[in-house]
């Protein structure tokens, strides 16, 4: 907004509002009329607000872009509906595997070498554990946190050859044979106690917080978080069961509201957001992904440890797109929770019943 502010006689204001109270204050808005002009979303609410009319079709603007065929596709994707499209990437946010050198030199393995497969995972969180460090663990998560989960959980699946919805999003797959060997591997790392104990009720708040500590030797992780770091750590793809990488491509998706009477200041916006200026000399030198495959390989991409791998593992990835995903996934108490809950905590034989509740949100 300041650099863009800086440059342009057209303004942008920014409000900033709290994640807890965004769901409720956008369909406030929505509802009498007083969307601001532009406003950016969790990418996982996109199809549902654009599907209820709350974003403007801007698919002329967007195939009038030459580049528009390097724009991360996931966020695109996610925003559109019946053909149009109503939202550019905002925010790119990637799940990765992180893991403490430090840590795995201790534990006997190779601080360079990323786990390739599941199973090098689970042994890589066990080697930590069995240092027996005074609260470390080998692994973290959320398990009372479902947006922590599919964030960091559906990429294995996607890298294990495998869908975690129908194509409509209407139909949980989440009970096929990757998954279930996912759930599995968290099930004996819990067992075993290499399993940070607060993950049991972690909600989401602070769910990488013992990571950022140096207390947890490997997990699945934010990369836009990976630059604060203050140890050494690696950073790769979330792995498949047999192999393979892929990362949740999250973050928000931003666009025109149903509301704005500046549409064309507002797209100003947007245009000049895409542009090689912006996601070059904006976004990479701060540090964050692009959301322009062409630009992927910049000057300060090339100077950071970790980003030329996000970068590229970004178009390996994938963007989940369901009407109610977030009442199936990322509520408190969804069906999907339960689903962890039950397998992982409970040891419960019910995850295709679990995983009908989950299919029965989502067609609903």
């Amino acid at each position: 907004m300041d650099a863009y502010n800086a440059t342009h006689e057209n303004q942008v204001e920014l409000t900033v509002v709290p994640n807890d109270d965004y769901v409720a204050k956008v369909g406030a808005a929505a509802g009498s009329g007083g969307l601001p002009d532009l406003f950016a979303a969790d990418i996982v609410y996109v199809p549902n607000w654009v599907q209820s009319g709350l974003f403007a079709d801007i698919s002329s603007q967007i195939d009038g872009l030459d580049y528009k065929d390097e724009i991360n596709q996931g966020h695109l994707g996610a925003g559109t509906y019946d053909g149009k499209e109503h939202v550019l990437p905002f925010v790119l946010d990637l799940s990765m595997m992180m893991w403490n050198k430090d840590l795995f030199e201790q534990a006997g393995l190779d601080p360079d070498q990323a786990p390739e497969t599941y199973d090098d995972f689970v042994e890589a969180a066990k080697a930590v554990q069995d240092l027996e460090l005074d609260g470390v663990y080998g692994t973290a998560s959320g398990f009372n946190c479902g947006g922590c989960l599919v964030f960091t959980w559906f990429p294995s699946i996607w890298a294990s050859g495998e869908q975690v919805m129908s194509e409509d999003g209407t139909e949980s797959l989440l009970d096929g044979a990757a998954a279930t060997e996912i759930y599995d591997a968290w099930k004996e790392l819990y067992d075993y106690g290499a399993v940070l104990p607060s993950t049991v009720d972690e909600a989401g708040a602070t769910w990488v917080a013992a990571f950022q500590e140096g207390k947890v030797g490997v997990m699945p992780f934010p990369a836009t978080l990976a630059a604060g770091l203050e140890f050494d750590a690696g950073l790769s793809g979330l792995p498949g069961i047999d192999g393979g990488v892929s990362t949740f491509v999250g973050g928000d998706g931003i666009g025109i509201s149903k509301d704005s009477d500046l549409a064309p200041q507002a797209w100003n916006f947007l245009s000049w957001m895409m542009s090689e200026e912006a996601q070059v000399e904006v976004l990479a030198k701060n540090g964050n992904a692009v959301s322009r495959g062409d630009l992927g390989d910049n000057e300060y991409a090339s100077a950071d440890p970790f980003m030329p791998t996000v970068n590229e593992v970004a178009a390996q990835g994938d963007t989940p797109v369901a009407m109610n995903f977030q009442q199936a996934f990322n509520a408190v108490g969804s069906p999907w929770v339960t689903m962890i809950r039950n397998r992982i905590l409970q040891g419960t034989d019910s995850l295709q019943a679990d995983n009908a509740e989950i299919t029965a949100i989502l067609g609903g």
